[in-house]
């Protein structure tokens, strides 16, 4: 237990460290000057002031903040700190200083993944057959268990997802597969099948198919160039985005159930497990938490960065600021909806954990 409390405190740190690094870096560059840089909520265990700022770790370590100069609308500013203040700023600069946050966890996670790529490589799964099953086009066309796929319809195939691809994006019509059995090079057409099939959602889905699967343990190894490493890092944040993005639509659309989001316990416990596993496996872990936690603080949510945005936007569009009372009935939706939302995924790790 003690293991994924650490594991967890050291995760979340990151995460929010390089979080709250956005905001700062991109205040100071448009001169905005910083009060206080706090890792953690409520009293301040350390602290130390260098010139404008006190930096600070605090007790509670679920979150932090950067507090600026002139951050609130109505704060009343000396003549002499106007230049530094927040809310005296151009209003592409503040905007782009509030999503610095979310981009520096996508930055994170981009910097993770191409880390790993570039000392790790690629592993990806051969063209290899494996079982060929009965009473499909594989097995009527001859295909036989061993067989390498080297091409589908004039296209290398250099694994066995680049098939996949390939076949079920085909539209049904006969398809020239090249393979490789011993040493000989044949061609096969063979006309696939429309399956029905789940996704990742457990949703059907219909997929071209012939009826073959892949021979297990026939893995290779790619060594990557600093930059192939780099087109990965990028290739992983992107498809891990994009996937998260569409998970948070399923959940509204009642595809995936509500049941399957999960609070600190969990993260703690997802820690724990990882950092056991390994330094990578931990590495890609906080890499796709940082995607998460990127992507819901862009959400249109009052409080959240996406919600100051949103103002920031309306603001661009109608060309005056949203009113402070407006701003202060917002905010007071967007904390209930928030405390809402720690309360369900809280009940949701308790009853993980006793109908385990």
């Amino acid at each position: 237990m003690s293991h994924s409390i650490f594991a967890f405190v050291v995760v979340l740190g990151i995460l929010v460290f390089f979080h709250e690094l956005g905001h700062f870096l991109l205040a100071r560059f448009f001169g905005v000057g910083v009060e206080t840089f706090s890792l953690g909520f409520g009293p301040k265990i350390y602290k130390k002031k260098v010139g404008l700022t006190e930096y600070c770790l605090s007790l509670i370590p679920l979150g932090g903040y950067v507090k600026m100069v002139g951050e609130e609308p109505n704060q009343p500013i000396e003549p002499k700190d106007i230049n530094l203040s927040f809310s005296h700023k151009k209003l592409f600069q503040k905007a782009v200083i509030v999503a610095a946050g979310p981009l520096f966890n996508f930055l994170l996670a981009f910097l993770i993944f191409y880390v790993i790529a570039q000392f790790s490589g690629m592993y990806i799964l051969k063209p290899v057959v494996g079982n060929v099953g009965d009473n499909t086009p594989a097995k009527a066309a001859g295909v036989l268990s061993g067989d390498i796929v080297k091409s589908v319809q004039d296209k290398t195939v250099e694994s066995w997802d680049d098939m996949v691809e390939i076949i079920g994006n085909s539209t049904g019509e006969p398809l020239k597969i090249v393979i490789l059995r011993n040493s000989e090079l044949l061609t096969l057409m063979i006309k696939p099948e429309l399956k029905v099939t789940k996704n990742i959602f457990g949703e059907d889905t219909n997929k071209y198919m012939i009826g073959i699967s892949a021979k297990s343990g026939e893995v290779q190894h790619i060594p990557l160039n600093p930059f192939q490493a780099l087109a990965e890092g990028v290739k992983q944040t992107w498809r891990i985005s994009s996937l998260t993005i569409l998970s948070v639509v399923k959940i509204f659309q009642g595809t995936v159930p509500t049941d399957t989001l999960g609070g600190p316990i969990m993260i703690a416990q997802m820690a724990g497990q990882q950092a056991k596993e390994g330094m990578i496996n931990l590495a890609f872990f906080i890499a796709m938490l940082s995607i998460n936690l990127g992507i819901i603080n862009l959400f249109p949510v009052p409080v959240l960065d996406g919600g100051h945005l949103f103002f920031f936007g309306v603001e661009a569009i109608t060309g005056k600021a949203t009113s402070d009372k407006v701003r202060e009935k917002a905010n007071q939706v967007g904390i209930a909806l928030l405390v809402a939302l720690m309360v369900f995924v809280f009940y949701n790790d308790i009853v993980r954990i006793f109908t385990k």
